[in-house]
């Protein structure tokens, strides 16, 4: 708090006049950051003729800028009963209506990009790995997306009920190998 009313020019017992404590003024500028971040992907979305390349390019452009604000953003649990009401939707909504209303989709497509993000970010990829193609390649893969079923479907199966007097197989664990899961 100190070195944040330092660069405010105030000094730290200031912040507590507004802010009740270190957690309230990062929801603040969470907050913010949700909103420069839905500007910026309003902007982007405006007449685009390939709105996901358009919401890819913004949420790159955000993090390279502001790695810091990003990476408060989300790099810990999200305090959304803080936050004002309505501004992570409309961050999300642009992302959501370029996928077809499709929820699960957008989660999915803000996943990847979350991930390539984070792995640009610190570094991640081999010297000289072309991140556009990679970037491209995952966006395509959600443009051809088309609903996959959910639930009970991709649950791995449970197994038959032993016969009374036989011990029942062990479960199968992920990655071994066995079950009848998703590979």
């Amino acid at each position: 708090m100190r070195r944040l009313a330092d660069r405010l020019g105030i000094r730290a017992p200031s912040l507590y006049k507004h802010f009740a404590d270190k957690a309230a003024v990062e929801t603040a500028v969470i907050s913010e950051g949700f909103t420069e971040l839905a500007d910026a992907f309003e902007r982007a979305t405006a007449g685009a003729a390939d709105p996901l390349l358009a919401l890819a390019a913004a949420y790159r452009e955000f993090a390279r800028t502001q790695p810091h604000l990003y990476r408060l953003m989300t790099e810990r649990p999200l305090p959304r009963g803080d936050l004002p009401q309505g501004v992570e939707d409309r961050a999300a909504l642009p992302l959501h209506e370029a996928l077809g209303a499709d929820a699960d989709l957008a989660r999915a497509a803000w996943a990847f990009a979350h991930g390539m993000t984070n792995l640009e970010l610190n570094g991640r990829f081999p010297e000289g790995a072309d991140l556009d193609a990679a970037w491209e390649s995952g966006l395509a893969a959600f443009r051809g997306a088309s609903p996959i079923p959910s639930g009970p479907a991709l649950r791995p199966a449970a197994a038959p009920p032993a016969p009374t007097g036989t011990p029942a197989p062990p479960p199968s664990t992920p990655g071994s190998g066995t079950g009848s899961g998703p590979r």
